[in-house]
C-alpha cells in the first residue's frame, strides 16, 4: 500500500465520524427548531411570570403597578407568622383533599356504572358531564337557591321527611364540606369521562382470563382493573390536586370565605392582599408560597402514585 494510500485509510474513520456528529448535529438544531415555539411559549407565559412574581415578592407596596422598595425576606417572614394564612393553608389541603378523593371515587363507580350496555347511556353520559363545563357563577347561584336556609329546596325536602333543616353556607361545621360536595358535583363528570377512556382501552383479555381463573367481579377489579387504572388515577389525582389548590370561584362566588373563616381558601387570601389591599409585593409572596406547595404535593403524588403499566 501507498503512503497516500496509508494517509487516506488512517483519516477515514475520523471523516467518518466527523460526518456523523455533524448529521447529529443536524438532527439537534431540527429538533430544537420544532421545539422552539413550545420553548418560547413556557418562557413567556410560565417561567417569565414565576421570575416576575418572585421578583415582587421582596418588595414591599406594589412592586408591578407603582412604588415600592426592597423588602428582602420580610414578606415571606409575614406570611409564614399569619396566623389567618396557616389557616387558609389547611382549609385549602383540606378542600382539595375532599374534592379530589371523592372526585376519584365517585366518578371511577360512575364509569364502571356506564361502562356497559344500558339503555340511554349516551343521555346519562352527557347528564353527569354537563356541569363541568357550566361557569362556576351560575353553579353558584344555583346551589345559594338549593340552600337557602329559609326558601331552599334541599330544607323543604328535609322539612317534608320531619328531618331538622340546615343553615349549609352558614355553619362552620358544614360550610366547607357543604362546599366541596358542590364542587364535586361540578368537577365529577370530568374524572368519569377520563376513566371511562382509561376502561375502555384495557384489552377484555385479562378479565377473560381472570374469569376462566374463577376470579370474581370483586376480584377482578381488585387484582385486574384497578392496578391498570393507577396511571389514569395518577393524572386525576394530580390535575384536580393542582387545579383545587389554586381554587378561588367557590370561596369568593358562595362564601366570601366564612362563616369564621372556615372556607377561607388560599387564593381568596392572595386575591383579597393584591386587590383589595393593593399590597402586591405580600400577595406576590403568598402566590410564590403556594407555587412550592403545588410542587411538593405533587412529588408526594408521584412518588405514592406513580407506576409503571404496561400491557
Amino acid at each position: 500500500m501507498t503512503a497516500g494510500g496509508s494517509a487516506a485509510a488512517m483519516l477515514g474513520p475520523t471523516v467518518r465520524r466527523r460526518g456523523r456528529l455533524s448529521r447529529r448535529a443536524r438532527h439537534a438544531i431540527a429538533a430544537y427548531t420544532l421545539l422552539l415555539p413550545a420553548i418560547l411559549y413556557f418562557t413567556v407565559y410560565f417561567f417569565y411570570p414565576i421570575a416576575l412574581e418572585f421578583w415582587a415578592s421582596l418588595h414591599s407596596g406594589q412592586p408591578l403597578i407603582g412604588e415600592s422598595r426592597f423588602a428582602g425576606l420580610a414578606n415571606y417572614a409575614a406570611a409564614l407568622g399569619d396566623g389567618r394564612v396557616r389557616q387558609s393553608v389547611v382549609v385549602t389541603l383540606a378542600f382539595s383533599v375532599g374534592v379530589t378523593v371523592a372526585s376519584i371515587a365517585i366518578g371511577l363507580g360512575l364509569a364502571l356504572l356506564l361502562n356497559r350496555p344500558l339503555p340511554g347511556l349516551p343521555l346519562f353520559r352527557a347528564v353527569i358531564f354537563f356541569p363541568y363545563i357550566i361557569s362556576f357563577v351560575i353553579v353558584a347561584l344555583m346551589w345559594q337557591a338549593i340552600l337557602d336556609p329559609y326558601t331552599g329546596i334541599l330544607n323543604g325536602i328535609l322539612a317534608g321527611l320531619g328531618l331538622p333543616t340546615q343553615n349549609w353556607l352558614a355553619e362552620p361545621a358544614t360550610a366547607l364540606p357543604t362546599l366541596i360536595a358542590i364542587t364535586v358535583w361540578k368537577d365529577v363528570g370530568y374524572a368519569m369521562l377520563i376513566y371511562l377512556a382509561a376502561l375502555q382501552s384495557i384489552p377484555s383479555d385479562f378479565h377473560d382470563a381472570a374469569a376462566i381463573d374463577g376470579a370474581t367481579p370483586g376480584q377482578r377489579f381488585r387484582y385486574v382493573t384497578w392496578p391498570l387504572l393507577t396511571p389514569t388515577t395518577l393524572f386525576i389525582a394530580v390535575v384536580s390536586m393542582i387545579a383545587q389548590l389554586q381554587e378561588l370561584a367557590p370561596a369568593y362566588l358562595i362564601t366570601k370565605g366564612g362563616p369564621a373563616d372556615a372556607t377561607r381558601l388560599f387564593s381568596l387570601h392572595v386575591f383579597e392582599a393584591a386587590f383589595f389591599e393593593l399590597n402586591i409585593g405580600y400577595a406576590s409572596a403568598l402566590a410564590f408560597l403556594m407555587f412550592l406547595l403545588i410542587l411538593a404535593v405533587t412529588f408526594v403524588q408521584f412518588r405514592l402514585l406513580n407506576r409503571d403499566i404496561s400491557y
